[in-house]
């Protein structure tokens, strides 16, 4: 199959015009110019990027990766967001009980196994409790071998990722254990300060949580986690662009920092779906106009997909479309080390997007197959 666009953003580069080959689900040539041969698809008017990536989400379509149904939620959420560009997708998890953490990361090991799911994220259980943001402060606990390794090997490997506050009592061995497995180490819920950050990062943390939403913040002479995050090129920042966790000029900020910007939804439940009252682990979460809340105005999670995160980051954050795009998709697959996703580049699983003159998603491909879009 050979599909033509009026642009496309490859790895190292934007072409216009350029082409993409696809040979029995994967990429096998993508180049500039006009097509080797007649197409058979072709979008003059359109970009074509490699489909989004999201390693930072909780739900949606109505359903949580929390759920006591972990298969109906993860298929629920998983066609939530491929209608909307969204071909790869990773779980993540809010804090919950240790013996039912255990279980609902060994039966999403399962999905992950059979290829639904890209991996699992941990966000929590060992997170400060200064900054909880959404996660039940009851259910906090500082880090200590056997939890972790109790959870890690529920997950069979398929655990990619885990947010962790290194200034936690064992904080750093626990850095230094999560990455032992193979995962991301990520910095988050934190009230570090910047030289606890910088010696997290020297024990093999590589990514921030949402940076500056749930940490200790800025100040001129206390510099906080932030800045030791973003200053650094090996370090992969999360965001969220949605107009609620972070002003414009933060998301630039972001976005121009050393750091590697990697655009996440953390996305709840009603991301997709109705406005009204859910559940964000064992907290209640009222949704409207846009956002979800705990009860005392706490921001629980977002409503958001990262079509909506690349739109508002060009749009509104002034931010240039390739980046953006690179952002949601090359730059979280090399974070959780997914060789063969995020680029349109011979030898990857073949996900593709269409954009419209607008950035919003027009069609989607997974593994060869067209899907439905929104």
């Amino acid at each position: 199959m050979l599909i033509s666009g009026g642009t496309v953003i490859a790895p190292d580069a934007v072409y216009s015009p350029g082409w993409v080959d696809i040979r029995a689900g994967r990429i096998v040539g993508c180049g500039a110019g006009d097509p080797p041969r007649e197409p058979d698809f072709s979008f003059p008017e359109s970009t074509l990027a490699a489909g989004y990536v999201d390693i930072h989400t909780h739900g949606g379509g109505g359903s949580s990766f929390n759920d006591a149904d972990s298969a109906f939620a993860a298929t629920q959420i998983a066609a939530t967001h491929r209608a909307h560009g969204t071909t790869t997708l990773m779980a993540s998890l809010v804090t919950a009980p240790l013996d039912e953490f255990e279980r609902t990361v060994a039966a999403l090991a399962g999905l992950v196994e059979q290829g639904l799911l890209a991996g699992i994220h941990l966000e929590g259980p060992w997170l400060s409790p200064a900054h909880r943001g959404a996660h039940d402060e009851a259910l906090l606990r500082t880090p200590d071998a056997d939890s972790i390794d109790r959870i890690m090997r529920a997950g069979r490997g398929t655990v990619r990722m885990v947010t962790i506050a290194p200034e936690l009592e064992g904080g750093l061995a626990a850095v230094r254990q999560i990455v032992g497995f193979g995962a991301v180490a990520a910095i988050g819920h934190t009230d570090a300060d910047y030289e606890m950050t910088r010696q997290a990062i020297a024990a093999g943390a590589t990514a921030g949580t949402h940076v500056f939403n749930t940490m200790r913040q800025i100040h001129h002479r206390e510099p906080g986690p932030a800045l030791a995050l973003l200053e650094d090129p090996a370090v992969f920042a999360e965001l969220i662009a949605d107009g609620v966790h972070l002003h414009p000029a933060v998301v630039r900020l972001i976005v121009e920092s050393p750091s590697r910007p990697v655009f996440v939804t953390d996305a709840m439940a009603a991301a997709g779906a109705d406005e009204g009252e859910y559940k964000l682990g064992g907290l209640d979460v009222s949704v409207s106009d846009g956002q979800a809340r705990l009860a005392d105005g706490t921001i629980a999670g977002s409503v958001l997909t990262l079509s909506e995160a690349v739109r508002y980051a060009v749009h509104t954050a002034g931010v240039p479309v390739e980046v953006a795009v690179r952002a949601a998709t090359q730059n979280p697959a090399d974070m959780i080390g997914l060789a063969d996703r995020g680029r349109l580049a011979p030898g990857n699983r073949a996900d593709l997007i269409v954009l419209g003159a607008a950035l919003q998603v027009t069609a989607t491909m997974q593994a060869g197959v067209w899907v439905p879009s929104a």
